[in-house]
């Protein structure tokens, strides 16, 4: 399944002018941020292999990347940190994440498709779309990217946190991660909300930069 301009097209036959797709990466993981992108196309954008940024290599994201920018009427990135979600909980920080990616367009959007999540504190005429990184051209751009910005600081933290290997499995729990995680104790990109995460701290067996986390639990 290819993304269309269908829903983008039923926004322009209501009277919106500048639609926005929106989507986020990042969700998942134990460690890291969310990252969301907002995304405004020209009408009848064509960009050769887009499509749902899970469904593509790192090197098709990348060339795909640099196309949307360089074609975007607009686009904007926002993102919500580790302690964010830990103090919000990964739905709320994801919409957080959303809110400042749409607010960071210029010119602003005057309506929003999202993935699938529902966005109360944007002040705009919105559409969620369930599966719409497939269905929709705007949000299968904004899904790239969310996910080559977040890629990328995911490389960052390796540079600062070498042992975790962040570069290779991006904070998500992959067996590798899982053993770091269990050998080395969280870092501070990590979600401390998170299960396994969690249990390390409860346990007492939590590291942040050298410095031993406040103990959750006995």
């Amino acid at each position: 399944m290819t993304p269309t301009h269908f829903f983008e097209d039923a926004a322009r036959a209501c009277g919106f002018k500048r639609i926005a797709g929106v989507d986020e990466a990042g969700r998942g993981p134990l460690a890291g941020p969310v990252v969301a992108a907002a995304v405004v196309l020209p009408r009848r954008f064509h960009l050769e292999g887009l499509d749902d940024s899970k469904e593509l290599s790192a090197r098709q994201r990348e060339r795909l990347y640099h196309a949307i920018l360089a074609g975007a009427i607009a686009w904007g990135v926002g993102s919500a940190s580790p302690y964010e979600i830990d103090q919000l909980n990964i739905l709320q920080a994801t919409r957080v994440a959303c809110q400042r990616a749409v607010h960071a367009l210029v010119p602003p959007a005057d309506f929003v498709l999202t993935d699938a999540v529902s966005l109360p504190t944007v002040r705009l005429a919105q559409r969620a779309v369930v599966k719409g990184d497939r269905l929709s051209v705007s949000i299968a751009a904004a899904s790239i990217l969310a996910k080559v910005t977040r890629d990328r600081v995911m490389v960052e933290y390796h540079q600062r946190f070498p042992q975790y290997h962040f570069h290779e499995h991006k904070g998500y729990p992959t067996p590798d991660h899982l053993r770091r995680l269990q050998r080395f104790g969280p870092c501070e990109a990590h979600r401390r909300s998170f299960a396994p995460v969690r249990t390390l701290l409860v346990r007492g067996e939590g590291i942040l930069q050298g410095v031993p986390i406040e103990r959750h639990g006995a």
